[in-house]
């Protein structure tokens, strides 16, 4: 897990780079599943990162415009016995006090009366607009009082920012307690994928398999899985974002596998590996795996300092059009297909995404007209693929699909961290 003092700097550095703009970072809500039910809870990717603060409906205030001692101002939820009861022990404002080392911290309820007076003497505030109903009234009445004031004061207007203009730039490159947390899930989710692939056969159903993976993520102590875990055999592997997970597995077939855990800290591993089901690849699967074997082996070379999103995934592309035009599923000239995007029926994503806290983690891939460069700290996903199916047309000029090549589809992920001097693949 990561330590106390990891949080406090990471505190620090988002209140200096704050300047003397106010910052209000709520945490998540409960979200209903049905009727009285909730799903599971989740922190706030945002408010995690800078409390490790694990409860519902607290709202975080950063206040570099305020002495030292007064900076880090948190409102939770009180200890109620009565609601503890059936809903788990709770901090309270004597436990984030002494155990999440807040400079203040309030009794939610106080959060209204007081938010007004926290604010004064500000630049700006950073506040999400549109993202936290119950919190959201609250905070504009409050900085609506401050812009009335300034106005009577001769001051010019005070701007609202989003927190992400500071904040996501700090998440975008990992430090070392982080890195390791995302080897550990890396880790963990490949050995998954292993005891999949080792207990597979012929008629298993999709659920099964994913049974078993997510077993496997309980048992050495992640929360769960990242992200609604894809179990698609045969022709299921062409939707992309294939949840149902509910099919015969077919003699013959290949199957697609694209599952990662989430650590208690939310730290998470995203992994997609392809195999056939009996064990013995056909001769069209064959070439088409070791096309986008090729791809990604090349793309991965390309993750250094320095190189960026654009690199690689333009890198991935040039040789699965390659392959694709060996192979007679595309036709012309590859410069032409390329840049008319002629293969995209037959592979319609990126090359790959930040990883962190979030699985399709924050920070921007271009800043204006440029791409944002590599740089040591920054984890990314690589994972070409090809998806032969008739779902989408083919585009003018390119041949039409033989039967025999329709319900492949074939994806290889693995999740990459840039470092001095080249990159570390987390996942094995």
């Amino acid at each position: 897990m990561i330590n106390s003092q990891t949080f406090r700097q990471r505190r620090e550095s988002f209140l200096e780079r704050l300047g003397g703009v106010a910052a209000i970072i709520p945490a998540a809500q409960m979200v209903s599943h049905h009727a009285d039910c909730d799903y599971p809870f989740r922190q706030d990717s945002d408010f995690w990162y800078l409390t490790g603060f694990d409860e519902a409906d607290a709202i975080a205030l950063f206040l570099p415009h305020r002495n030292e001692s007064e900076r880090f101002v948190l409102f939770v939820r009180p200890k109620e016995p009565g609601i503890e009861v059936w809903e788990g022990s709770r901090w309270g404002v004597e436990g984030v006090l002494e155990h999440f080392h807040a400079d203040i911290a309030h009794p939610l309820s106080d959060f209204e009366k007081t938010l007004g007076d926290y604010l004064q003497g500000c630049e700006g505030l950073a506040f999400r607009i549109g993202r936290h109903p119950k919190v959201e009234p609250m905070v504009l009445k409050a900085w609506s009082k401050q812009l009335d004031s300034s106005q009577r004061s001769g001051l010019l207007p005070q701007p609202l920012f989003a927190p992400s203009h500071w904040l996501h730039s700090l998440r975008l490159c990992k430090d070392p307690e982080e890195i390791e947390r995302m080897r550990e899930a890396a880790k963990i989710s490949c050995e998954a994928h292993q005891l999949a692939h080792s207990k597979v056969h012929p008629g298993m159903n999709e659920r099964q398999v994913q049974g078993l993976i997510e077993q496997y993520f309980l048992e050495q102590g992640a929360r769960g899985p990242a992200y609604g875990s894809i179990v698609a055999g045969g022709d299921n592997a062409c939707v992309l974002h294939y949840t149902s997970n509910n099919a015969t597995l077919r003699d013959g077939d290949l199957l697609l596998i694209d599952a990662g855990c989430s650590l208690n800290d939310y730290y998470n591993g995203d992994v997609t590996r392809t195999f056939p089901i009996n064990g013995s690849f056909t001769s069209e699967q064959k070439a088409l795996y070791e096309i986008v074997s090729s791809a990604q082996k090349a793309a991965i070379e390309k993750v250094a300092p320095g190189n960026d999103a654009e690199l690689i995934h333009g890198t991935a592309v040039r040789i699965l059009v390659e392959g694709l035009l060996d192979l007679g599923l595309l036709c012309g000239h590859i410069d032409d297909v390329v840049n008319n995007g002629d293969y995209r029926h037959l592979y319609m994503h990126r090359t790959g995404h930040w990883l962190g806290l979030d699985v399709h983690d924050v920070g921007a891939y271009r800043l204006g007209e440029s791409s944002v460069p590599l740089s040591p700290g920054m984890v990314l996903t690589v994972e070409p693929g090809i998806y032969i199916s008739d779902r989408l047309p083919v585009p003018s000029g390119q041949p039409q699909i033989h039967e025999r090549w329709k319900g492949i589809g074939i994806r290889i992920e693995d999740d990459v961290v840039v470092t001095d001097n080249g990159n570390e693949v987390l996942t094995f």
